[in-house]
């Protein structure tokens, strides 16, 4: 296995996706001869030609629209938006028509599209580039959101979520495409929807985290391990449908829970996996479920280190829940 970048492996998975299978093929702004603005279609285009890498003009709502009549007609579109701040343009196209298209016809039709975004903060791209929306389309039934955090798991998601047959929002954190390398298997490889990972086995408290928010909750949990405290990480990999029940065995051996992520407090998806845990876990809990998020504010640029959760402000979160407080995070 070699050793790539989260980048890199996202590009090996369309590479492998399309040789395998003719109906792939992938769609967005400059991701042909340019190879999109982080270069995860680099090379595509000079390997599978114009007709399947598919340069198209500066209109979102026109590329998921396009990209639904395509896997209406058979194919298995991958559209890339450039940033999951610029999704919304088409949010009527993903919520109304792509996610709802099976449904209403009674499963006469599918739209198995992947789109794929870089998600998140962490690059000093400032409040157009920087947010976190995976809440919204959690919220939008008959979606499939993925975000992965390793190299390995960005490539084996991918290539599921191409596979299936639901249409996938597909999240990717910019913040870590170039930072993090791991081994990833080389031709064919998947890892399938909807299981979590533990990234870390615990006993004393969980720490649910995903995306670029996974390699802060190795440093806390390091800090946390000199005070003598084991902490357990998981990583949902699939952020819907959520993996609940590795949530709830874990969060039931260790009696306590700690959500990070760094979308905005309020109505992030934290407060979804909070209520879980408590309808499943209440007579477990030692202390109550806590959540290190962003703030309920535009995502800032000079502010950027502030507003983003990190070890320190995770840390602060561990020891509460060890101590039974619920001092302010």
């Amino acid at each position: 296995m070699a050793e790539v970048t989260l980048i890199k492996a996202i590009n090996d998975a369309l590479a492998t996706e399309m040789a395998r299978d003719p109906s792939v093929c992938v769609l967005g702004e400059d991701i042909g001869r340019g190879g999109g603005v982080f270069r995860a279609t680099e090379g595509l285009l000079h390997r599978f030609g114009p007709e399947r890498v598919i340069d198209t003009p500066l209109n979102e709502v026109g590329i998921v629209g396009m990209a639904i009549g395509m896997a209406m007609n058979g194919l298995r579109p991958v559209a890339e938006i450039e940033f999951s701040d610029f999704i919304y343009p088409a949010f009527d196209q993903i919520v109304s028509e792509m996610s709802k298209m099976r449904y209403r016809s009674a499963g006469q039709f599918t739209a198995a599209v992947v789109l794929r975004a870089p998600s998140g903060g962490g690059i000093r791209g400032g409040h157009y580039h920087s947010q976190s929306p995976e809440a919204y389309y959690i919220h939008t039934a008959g979606l499939v959101v993925v975000m992965p955090s390793t190299p390995s798991d960005a490539k084996g998601l991918l290539s599921s979520a191409i596979r299936g047959e639901d249409p996938v929002i597909f999240l990717e954190p910019k913040l870590l495409y170039r930072t993090v390398k791991g081994e990833v298997p080389e031709g064919e490889y998947l890892v399938p929807l909807g299981v979590g990972r533990i990234v870390r086995p615990g006993a004393d408290v969980t720490l649910i985290a995903w995306g670029g928010m996974v390699p802060v909750a190795e440093k806390a949990a390091a800090a946390a391990a000199s005070d003598g405290v084991d902490v357990e990480i998981i990583d949902p990999r699939t952020l819907w449908p959520l993996d609940i029940a590795m949530i709830e065995a874990s969060v039931k051996r260790t009696g306590r829970a700690v959500v990070l992520h760094e979308a905005p407090r309020t109505c992030g998806f934290g407060g979804e996996i909070s209520a879980l845990v408590q309808e499943r876990c209440f007579l477990h809990l030692k202390a109550p479920v806590a959540r290190v998020t962003g703030f309920d504010t535009p995502f800032p640029y000079a502010l950027e280190k502030s507003y983003l959760p990190d070890p320190e402000r995770t840390l602060r979160a561990i020891r509460a829940s060890k101590s039974r407080s619920t001092m302010s995070l």
